[in-house]
Parts: C-alpha cells; sequence; structure tokens
C-alpha cells in the first residue's frame, strides 16, 4: 500500500473517534501498543500495509509492537518493522527476542519524535524449561518538547513463573531500576498477564495502570484486547510513572484492527507534567 492511500484512509476513522494530534511542545502524547503477530491476520493473511492501516487511523506519536519479524521466510523475508515505519512516516527500532542465523522476531518501537536507543536485551526464561520462546525488552528515550520520555516495551511469556521472572528483571537494576531510567516513564506491551496475575501485580506495584487513571468507562469487556475478533482477556497493558498524566485510554476494537491481528491494539492519550 503507498503512502498516500494510508494517509487517505486516515481521514476516515471508524469507531474510535480522536482530536488531532497535539504537537510535541504541548508534551501531550498518544501512545499506542500492538501485537500484530507478524501482520498475520485473522483472515491468514500476511499484510503489513492493513496493520500500517490501523497506526494510521489513530495518529500516535510513539507505537510500541510486538511479535514483529525481520529477514523471515514465512513473511517473505520482510522488514516489518522499517515498512511499517516507512508506510506511516516514523522511524524504527527493533529488537529481536528471537535471532537465527538470518531470521529476527521480536519488539519494535515507532516514532516521529527525536528518539535513542538505550537498551534492548534478553528477558529470562525458565531453567528447566530450556525450550521456551525467546523474550526480551527494548528501552527508547523520546524526546517531546523539553521532556525525555523514557518508553520501554516488552513481550512476556505464556506461562506464570516465566512471567513473573521477567518482571522481576524488568524491575531490576538493567531497567527500571536504572537511575536512568527516570520519570517520566512508560511500560507498555504483551504481557500475557491479566490484572490478577503474579506478574501484573509485581509492575504494578512500581508503576500505574494507565487505565485506572482515567476513569475510562468505554472499555469493551473490561478492556479485553485477546482475540481480538471475540475479546476475553486484558492481556496488553500501558504502565506509567510519575509526571505522566493519563488523559484516556481506550481499546482500539474496529472492523479493521479486529481482522489485521489476533490482538487489538491499545492507544493511550498522555500529558507529561513539569518535573
Amino acid at each position: 500500500m503507498q503512502q498516500e492511500q494510508i494517509e487517505a484512509h486516515a481521514e476516515d476513522r471508524s469507531e474510535l473517534t480522536l482530536d488531532e494530534p497535539a504537537s510535541a511542545a504541548s508534551r501531550r502524547l498518544r501512545l499506542l501498543t500492538y501485537n500484530v503477530r507478524h501482520c498475520r491476520g485473522t483472515d491468514g493473511r500476511v499484510a503489513p500495509e492493513r496493520v500500517a492501516r490501523v497506526i494510521a487511523d489513530l495518529a500516535p506519536d510513539i507505537v510500541a509492537l510486538q511479535e514483529v519479524d525481520v529477514g523471515r521466510p514465512r513473511t517473505d523475508g520482510l522488514d516489518q518493522a522499517e515498512e511499517i515505519a516507512r508506510l506511516v512516516g516514523m522511524f524504527s527500532h527493533f529488537h529481536p527476542a528471537l535471532h537465527i542465523e538470518e531470521e529476527r522476531y521480536g519488539d519494535a518501537v515507532l516514532t516521529h519524535l527525536p528518539s535513542r536507543l538505550k537498551r534492548a536485551g534478553p528477558l529470562p526464561g525458565l531453567l528447566r524449561r530450556p525450550g521456551l520462546e525467546p523474550r526480551g525488552a527494548l528501552w527508547v528515550e523520546v524526546t517531546a518538547g523539553a521532556s525525555k520520555l523514557q518508553v520501554i516495551t516488552t513481550h512476556f511469556g505464556l506461562l506464570g513463573a516465566e512471567r513473573v521472572a521477567q518482571a522481576k528483571a524488568l524491575l531490576g537494576p538493567d531497567w527500571l531500576g536504572d537511575p536512568a531510567c527516570h520519570a517520566p516513564t512508560v511500560l507498555l506491551g504483551d504481557f500475557n498477564a491479566t490484572g490478577w496475575s503474579r506478574a501484573y501485580r509485581r509492575l504494578s506495584g512500581r508503576l500505574t495502570d494507565a487505565r485506572r487513571l482515567t476513569g475510562e468507562r468505554r472499555w469493551r469487556r473490561g478492556g479485553a484486547t485477546f482475540p481480538s475478533r471475540f475479546p476475553l482477556l486484558r492481556v496488553d497493558h500501558v504502565f506509567v510513572s510519575e509526571r505522566v498524566a493519563v488523559e484516556r485510554i481506550a481499546v482500539v476494537d474496529t472492523p479493521l484492527a479486529r481482522k489485521a491481528s489476533d490482538h487489538l491494539p491499545v492507544l493511550a492519550e498522555i500529558r507529561i507534567e513539569p518535573g
């Protein structure tokens, strides 16, 4: 799909209507977290341009993507992070949690704002389960006006004990415990963890679930994001630190989003408060 087609599509937003994006100088930002399942939709078709349309509809400033393919035969060897970034007019940072020869698979952060990579690395699995899918995290510093926002995205594992180990690592000195990872900070991604899980409780002990700061009542089935065709579980989250005010948060439950991936994206509108 060409850039002009995506821009034209963005003029016709469906169920989720938003104001025009705020300027970086105002320190108001739109954040999107989206597990794209290597751009394979619920119809079985791999279509990065369709994922790009979902993103373009929302005009976010920062996008966190999970399950992104780079150089994999199953997705025609495409660099999906770069392709989606190109289609929506952003720059990309990518971290491969899985790297086998030329094939890579992992997480990405896209933004049109000035940014720099702070850290990218693995998260622990379980010693007794060596065959588990590798997991990682990506930390990018984004400049918005006079503020520098620390953005971390991740994709946790499927087992409870695995997720607890990964949450503990994220809270440790390499990530959220690093003095450089100071407020304002946002942690967002697919945590494979519901609100009553141990991993969620560990993370929400340090940061605040953005949903709890808005009084938002328009969440479908309590903010469920998975599976996209009939959402039952809220496993995709946005956590924020001090100095981040959350003005609105919504699950993007549109016909296009329900088809583009098996997860629905989550959009958060935030305001960075003065330090």
